[in-house]
């Protein structure tokens, strides 16, 4: 399963005021956004192109532009949505689907709750956004349910991520690329990333 971590100097910037206890909930949501635009960049780095001419003021020459590829973006409620304008700027064109799952506090296993994901998934290379690959078990649903949908290619991508995260995706879905920004320490008695940056939903939507 190849893992990609975002080395890229403003990204770890951005990272760093995003753990911060003190980033406000406005800030912290403008950071998340902010690097997940840079994940995304990462993740459409090998989509292909095609020679066009194209006319400037001056002349006539050859741009490129992507080949005819559909993309799907599918955010992992709720705190994917936080992850979702900022990759839909750089994809306006991609069909959005949302999964919504939710941690049980005694088994720390995936429960699904809602699924919506876009007709023609088989036709489309999916981001599954999932702003904290901790025990991995909601990402690894996800990715299954787009999976069952008829996704071809699945790219996580996260902003945080714990090396249990990695080896659960590893285990279950090795055919999927995991991108994030950090891979930290591991993870508490209560499945939270250390040193992470807290629950990602509440510090997005200032919720407790």
């Amino acid at each position: 399963m190849p893992l990609t971590v975002v080395d890229h100097p403003l990204v770890q910037h951005k990272l760093g005021l995003l753990r911060e206890v003190s980033t406000t909930t406005r800030d912290f949501r403008a950071l998340a956004g902010e690097i997940a635009a840079f994940l995304c960049y990462e993740a459409t780095r090998t989509l292909e192109l095609e020679p066009v001419q194209v006319t400037t003021p001056l002349e006539q020459t050859t741009g490129a532009r992507i080949s005819g590829k559909k993309l799907g973006v599918v955010a992992v409620l709720r705190a994917g949505v936080g992850m979702l304008d900022a990759v839909l700027d750089l994809v306006p064109v991609a069909r959005v689907g949302f999964v919504g799952l939710y941690r049980d506090e005694q088994t720390l296993q995936p429960v699904e709750y809602y699924c919506k994901l876009p007709g023609d998934l088989d036709e489309r290379d999916v981001f599954v956004l999932d702003p904290m690959l901790a025990t991995g078990g909601s990402a690894s649903a996800a990715v299954a349910l787009c999976k069952r949908q008829g996704a071809r290619r699945v790219i996580l991508v996260s902003l945080v991520a714990a090396p249990e995260g990695v080896a659960r995706m590893e285990a279950d879905h090795p055919d999927v690329e995991v991108i994030t920004a950090a891979l930290d320490r591991g993870l508490n008695g209560q499945g939270y990333i250390l040193p992470g940056l807290g629950d990602a939903g509440d510090r997005l939507y200032g919720t407790r």
